[in-house]
């Protein structure tokens, strides 16, 4: 990594972002926070390997997805919803009872990749469209049509169940 890069201010800038995105995945704050750290670990260790080829958050969600998958092999995860997941919606969906809160996650289960894990991130962990297109190596405009087209799923799957 470039000298005038220090891996604190890397860590400062981009450690938040990291988190939300494991979160995301995991549901637990305590799986987050130590994939977090091993993440940023990793990135110390592979430093001088960086090229700048790609941005720095790409680079770090890349390992960040990397690490969320070896914990995924060594403790698989289930299909149950977890049950200690605090929903974190932004201020479009704060309004909703836990009741409909439970409901848009069983009904987000059902929805195809890559637009679950767009609605994922942009609900729960509260990522920007800019951040979303990062993490995922797409534009921020892919990440906003991704999201809307997500949305009218979301509500065509919502109204299914009633």
């Amino acid at each position: 990594m470039n000298e005038n890069i220090s891996i604190e201010n890397v860590y400062r800038e981009y450690s938040n972002m990291i988190y939300k995105y494991l979160l995301s995945k995991t549901g637990s704050e305590d799986i987050s926070e130590e994939l977090t750290q091993e993440t940023f670990y990793q990135a110390v260790k592979s430093a001088d390997k960086f090229d700048f080829s790609c941005k720095v958050s790409t680079w770090l969600c890349g390992i960040a997805k990397n690490k969320l998958y070896e914990y995924w092999r060594k403790y698989p995860k289930t299909d149950e919803l977890n049950e200690s997941f605090e929903v974190r919606l932004t201020l479009e969906e704060q309004y909703i009872s836990n009741e409909t809160k439970l409901e848009i996650l069983k009904a987000i289960h059902y929805i195809s990749e890559p637009t679950r894990e767009v609605l994922y991130l942009r609900l729960f962990s509260e990522l920007s469209f800019r951040e979303i297109g990062e993490i995922l190596g797409k534009t921020e405009q892919w990440a906003r049509v991704t999201y809307y087209r997500g949305k009218l799923a979301l509500r065509e799957e919502l109204n299914e169940n009633e």
